[in-house]
């Protein structure tokens, strides 16, 4: 899984990069976002499978190894990460296809830079939480990865389960955001089909320009479609039972 993981990120950059030389450096915001995205999961695969599997290599569990708070701190980092760069994808293409015009006035390729920063900034104080004994992070059994104490099991503590509840919170605030913005995205694109069948002005070329504009949106959406589906395959039913569990 772990090598299916690296292999499959470092042919997307691959995949990326070559479409960029085909653009000739003329990148969109969509572009710089989804290449972020398979950063992040590279470097997430990158520094969590590997403790895996050293722990179950040298048959020590991760707080034997000194690694649990690094193991958990990751998990929370790269997960929480993750899903707002999907939604700021998913937000990139709601707000190019359903307002184009505030689009193009205010969303500039300037916003990738600055939403990087800002993702990764959140992620990691949002993550430092129980080192500031705001919460608590746990090792599972068997004892190969260890996650924020979503069942309060440090009864000294009254903030364990506060910070369990916001973080499933935030991932399902943030889980139906995607859906949200992809639903605006396919109704979007609906209208769109539609006025080009009921169009009658405009030259061929025009038309054609049209058809190859509204070839790439599709594009964009099944991209984006199969990430928000595998995303929410891996995420939905553990914020759900986080939010039981809390």
């Amino acid at each position: 899984m772990f090598s299916a993981g690296v292999v499959g990120n470092v042919i997307a950059l691959v995949l990326l990069e070559t479409r960029r030389r085909e653009t000739r450096g003329n990148i969109s915001l969509f572009f710089i976002l989804v290449s972020g995205l398979v950063v992040t999961d590279l470097l997430g695969t990158c520094m969590i499978s590997p403790v895996v599997m050293a722990s179950y290599a040298r048959r020590l569990s991760l707080v034997e190894m000194g690694l649990c708070e690094y193991f958990a701190f990751a998990m929370t980092f790269f997960s929480l990460a993750t899903m707002m760069i999907l939604f700021a994808t998913a937000l990139e293409r709601a707000l190019a296809i359903g307002h184009p015009y505030f689009y193009e006035k205010f969303i500039k390729k300037r916003c990738g830079v600055i939403t990087f920063p800002v993702i990764y900034g959140f992620s990691i104080f949002f993550s430092l939480f129980p080192v500031m004994n705001f919460g608590e992070f746990i090792q599972y059994c068997p004892g190969t990865w260890c996650f924020i104490d979503m069942k309060n099991r440090n009864a000294n503590s009254n903030f364990n389960n506060v910070y369990s509840m916001l973080y499933a919170t935030l991932l399902l605030i943030l889980i139906i955001a995607v859906l949200t913005c992809n639903l605006v995205v396919i109704v979007s694109l609906v209208r769109m089909h539609k006025r080009q069948k009921t169009r009658r002005i405009g030259s061929i070329t025009a038309n054609k320009r049209d058809r190859i504009s509204m070839s790439e949106e599709i594009d964009h959406l099944i991209l984006l479609s199969i990430m928000t589906i595998a995303f929410i395959i891996c995420s939905l039913p553990f914020t759900v039972s986080c939010k039981v569990f809390c």
